[in-house]
């Protein structure tokens, strides 16, 4: 059981960097390209847009809408695109270059959740 679950999450790993792969390929349509986008900034963020210290809810997106989002992303990726991706992906991940980190997204759940703490402030004050 242990031995599925590590290749569960090296693939899920792989079908990341895919992603990042298939989004800058210029075959791939715009939906398709937003939605990579979208969630390899958050799969590359540092920081979680719900923290992991929060019962339950931390490990949800991690667990359960990552690898969603990521195999509907993938369904939406021409076949070709994902091919010439998933190649790319591979020898990126032989040649065991370090992952990317995607700082700016980190910034962004920082501002998100300073937002909702003031707006939270706000209203108990009212």
């Amino acid at each position: 059981m242990l031995q599925r679950l590590l290749s569960w999450a090296r693939a899920l790993k792989r079908d990341v960097v895919t992603l990042w792969f298939a989004y800058r390929h210029p075959q791939m349509p715009l939906t398709g390209k937003i939605l990579a986008v979208l969630i390899v900034a958050y799969a590359f963020s540092p920081i979680d847009l719900i923290p992991d210290f929060i019962p339950i809810l931390g490990y949800v997106d991690d667990v359960i809408l990552l690898p969603v989002c990521i195999w509907f992303v993938l369904k939406l990726t021409p076949q070709p695109v994902l091919t010439d991706a998933r190649q790319q992906a591979q020898a990126w991940m032989d040649a065991r270059k370090p992952k990317p980190h995607n700082y700016i997204a980190a910034a962004l759940f920082i501002v998100l959740w300073c937002v909702a703490g003031w707006l939270l402030w706000r209203w108990m004050v009212s």
